[in-house]
Parts: structure tokens; C-alpha cells; sequence
């Protein structure tokens, strides 16, 4: 008499604990997700905040000294890059920062060249 041995109860055991880890892994990257999602919003408001005290200076007291044109003037391009990529993507954190920040970086060049 030939004794067959199932194997394949082994292999499904097997599966069965790989893809309760990957869910196990795949929720707390969901949980992560969700939390940057949250975090991303407030650095849609931060970030160009940030320049503002640079765009006052050079606007309100009309004082570029020490200023880079040449700084501010690619900072607002590589923001319209970004902005256009996230127009791309649709991604609306990237479109509203970045609107925001090619205006205020702009902005600070445009008064480098007048007040320079």
C-alpha cells in the first residue's frame, strides 16, 4: 500500500501566515499613509509662511541687502516644476503649496531686482 502525504495542507498554512503578515504590514502602512496625508496639510500652510518674513523684508523695508536673486528667482521656478507635476498627478497639496510658494519665492526675486 503506497501512504500519499499531503503536502499542500503545509503549503496553504504557510500561505495563510504570509498573507496575514502582509495585511498585518499593509494596515499599519495604511495607518502611515493616512497620517501623512494629516501632516501634509499643514505643510501646504507652512511652507510658504516660511518666506513670508523674507518677502516682508524685502518689500516692507525695502532692504534686498544680502538677498540672492539668483536663489529666490530658482526657487520659484522649481516651484512652478513642482506645481506643474502635481497638476500632472493631481495631487492637491502639491498644487496649492506650490502656487503659493512660486508666488511669495517670485515674489522676494522680483523685489531683489527693484530694491537690489
Amino acid at each position: 500500500m503506497i501512504c500519499m502525504v499531503n503536502h499542500s495542507l503545509g503549503l496553504r498554512h504557510f500561505s495563510m501566515r504570509k498573507k496575514a503578515r502582509q495585511d498585518k504590514r499593509r494596515s499599519y502602512q495604511d495607518k502611515l499613509t493616512v497620517l501623512f496625508d494629516k501632516i501634509i496639510y499643514a505643510v501646504v500652510f507652512i511652507a510658504p509662511i516660511l518666506n513670508l518674513p523674507q518677502l516682508f523684508e524685502v518689500w516692507f523695508n525695502r532692504n534686498a541687502a544680502g538677498v540672492s536673486f539668483i536663489s529666490w528667482f530658482g526657487f520659484s521656478i522649481l516651484s512652478v516644476v513642482w506645481l506643474i507635476y502635481g497638476i500632472l498627478h493631481k495631487e492637491k497639496p502639491l498644487i496649492f503649496m506650490n502656487i503659493a510658494l512660486a508666488v511669495v519665492q517670485g515674489l522676494v526675486a522680483l523685489g531683489v531686482v527693484l530694491y537690489g
